[in-house]
């Protein structure tokens, strides 16, 4: 049975999925369907956490948009998942950014990576 379920699960998996790490910010191009029409929406955010493994595999991005906190989760492999691009590159020493969800404005950055 598990054989099965890990030949189902390959087959589903995404082949070119960008590189990314917590703290990096990205744009999500999230595909939306608003009756018969579908199109595609650019969510732009920090990425606190990554979670799971193979098609399981899910990522959370936040944002503040008009002083509020949103915070999407994202499937890795999922087909409503456009692409996600790298904007920045973030310096965490963190699997989870838990502690940003309390912090405002300038306390809220995570610092960028030089390269």
């Amino acid at each position: 049975m598990n054989e099965i379920i890990r030949e189902i699960e390959a087959e589903q998996l995404k082949e070119n999925v960008s590189d990314f790490n917590v703290g990096d910010t990205v744009k999500v191009y999230g595909k939306i369907k608003e009756g018969n029409r579908e199109r595609i929406q650019v969510f732009e955010g920090t990425v606190l956490k990554i979670q799971g493994g193979s098609s399981r595999a899910t990522f959370t991005v936040r944002k503040v948009s008009n002083g509020v906190g949103v915070e999407k989760t994202w499937p890795l492999h999922s087909p409503n998942v456009e692409k996600v691009e790298v904007v920045r590159r973030g310096k965490v020493r963190r699997a989870k950014l838990n502690y940003l969800r309390n912090r405002i404005g300038k306390k809220a950055k995570v610092k960028e990576v030089v390269r």
